[in-house]
C-alpha cells in the first residue's frame, strides 16, 4: 500500500535534517510504501554481488543516461520525467532488513547500497532510510558496499568507519565527468563532480576504503575526459577504478537521445555514431555477457586509455567488482571481456 503525499516533507522543518548539498529545482512528489521485502536477491550472469538494497523508487538526480529508467515503467509511471520527479521511499526498509540478518539463514555476505537508484538521493536527508539500514549492518557487523554519486554519504562517515572496522565497508564514487558543467548538462540534479571528489577525499580521510566507478562512458563525449577524472580520484584518496559503456535498455534509449539532441545538439551524431561503433551497429545490445562490455577497436583504445592511466596514477583496476577488493591491491584480476558492474541490476 503506498501513501501519497502531494508534497514530499520539507527538510527544513524537520530538525534531524542534515542537508549537505543544495536540494534539487525540481518539483518532487513522494509516496511512502511499506515493502515486503528489502534485501533483492541478483540473479544475472553478468554480475559479481548477490544481495542489494535500495531505499527508493525513483531519483532526484535526473541523469539522463540512468539504466534504472525503465523500472519506473512497471509502476504505471514514465522512464522519462516521471522518473527523477515521481519518487518511492521504502518506509519500512530499516525493520525489514533487520529481520532478515536475523534469520538463521543468513550467513553475513556482502549488502550492496544500492542496485538500482542512488541510496544518497535528496530524500535522504529526510527519511535517513540508508542510514539506518546501515545501522542495522552495523548491529549485525555485517560488510557492506556503497556506490553513490551524492555528497550527503559524507554525513555517515563515522557510521561507515565503525562498519568497516569491525566487517568491512568501501564506498565508491560514480563520476563519469571531470568537468563540472559538462556533468550539470547530462546530471542536471546530482552533484557536480568537484562535489563528489571532495566527499571521496572525506571518507578516505576517515578511514574508509574510497574507489571509483567511471560509469558510464559515452564514446564520442566524455571518454578523452578518462585521464582527468582518473587523475582527480587519485588524488582524492581512490585506490581502484572500474568502468562501463553506456546501455541505454528499452525506453532508455529514446529518453537517452532525445535529450542528449536537445542538451548538446552539435555531439549528437559522434555520440550516435559511436555507439553503434561499439554495438554492433546498434545503439544498445541488453544480452547478458554483452550488455556490459563494447567491441572494436574505438572501443579497445578506450580500454587501453584507462587501464594506462590506472598505472600511471598508482589505481588498482578490473572489469570486475571492485567493490569488494583490497583497495591498495593493484593487479588486474580480470580481463577487459569480462567487465562487470555492482551498481548495475
Amino acid at each position: 500500500m503506498k501513501n501519497h503525499l502531494d508534497n514530499p516533507p520539507n527538510p527544513f522543518h524537520h530538525q534531524q535534517v542534515e542537508y549537505l548539498e543544495p536540494p534539487p529545482e525540481i518539483k518532487v512528489e513522494v509516496r511512502e510504501e511499506r515493502a515486503k521485502t528489502i534485501l533483492s536477491e541478483n540473479d544475472s550472469p553478468d554480475l559479481p554481488f548477490r544481495w542489494c538494497v535500495n531505499p527508493y523508487r525513483g531519483c532526484q538526480h535526473g541523469c539522463i543516461y540512468c539504466y534504472a529508467r525503465p523500472y519506473h515503467e512497471y509502476l504505471d509511471l514514465g522512464a522519462g520525467t516521471d522518473f527523477e520527479t515521481r519518487l518511492f521511499a521504502k518506509i519500512n526498509a530499516p525493520e525489514l532488513l533487520r529481520k532478515a540478518l536475523a534469520s538463521p539463514k543468513w550467513t553475513g555476505e556482502s549488502i550492496h547500497f544500492s542496485g538500482v537508484t542512488d541510496c544518497y538521493q535528496p530524500i535522504e536527508a529526510v527519511y535517513h532510510l540508508t542510514q539506518r539500514c546501515l545501522q542495522v549492518c552495523l548491529d549485525f557487523q555485517n560488510p557492506v558496499a556503497v556506490i553513490t554519486r551524492s555528497y550527503q554519504v559524507v554525513r555517515d562517515r563515522e557510521l561507515l568507519a565503525q562498519i568497516h572496522r569491525l566487517a568491512g565497508a568501501n564506498v565508491c564514487f560514480s563520476i563519469p565527468f571531470a568537468d563540472d558543467e559538462l556533468s550539470r548538462v547530462l546530471e542536471p540534479h546530482a552533484p557536480v563532480p568537484s562535489q563528489r571528489f571532495q566527499a571521496m577525499r572525506s571518507l578516505h580521510d576517515a578511514g574508509i576504503p574510497v574507489g571509483l566507478l567511471l560509469s558510464p562512458i559515452i564514446p564520442g563525449l566524455n571518454d578523452r575526459e578518462i585521464p582527468r577524472v582518473i587523475e582527480q580520484a587519485a588524488a582524492a584518496g581512490a585506490r581502484s577504478s572500474f568502468y562501463e559503456p553506456l546501455r541505454l535498455p528499452g525506453s532508455l534509449e529514446s529518453v537517452f537521445m532525445k535529450r542528449l539532441r536537445e542538451r548538446l545538439p552539435l555531439r549528437f551524431e559522434r555520440v550516435q555514431q559511436r555507439l553503434r561503433e561499439i554495438r554492433g551497429g546498434r545503439l544498445s545490445d541488453s544480452r547478458f555477457g554483452h550488455r556490459l562490455h563494447g567491441r572494436g577497436e574505438y572501443w579497445d583504445s578506450i580500454v587501453q586509455l584507462f587501464e594506462v592511466c590506472c598505472r600511471k596514477f598508482g589505481l588498482g583496476y578490473c572489469h570486475g567488482n571492485c567493490t569488494d577488493r583490497d583497495p591498495s591491491d593493484s593487479t588486474p584480476r580480470c580481463s577487459p571481456r569480462q567487465m562487470t558492474l555492482p551498481f548495475d541490476v
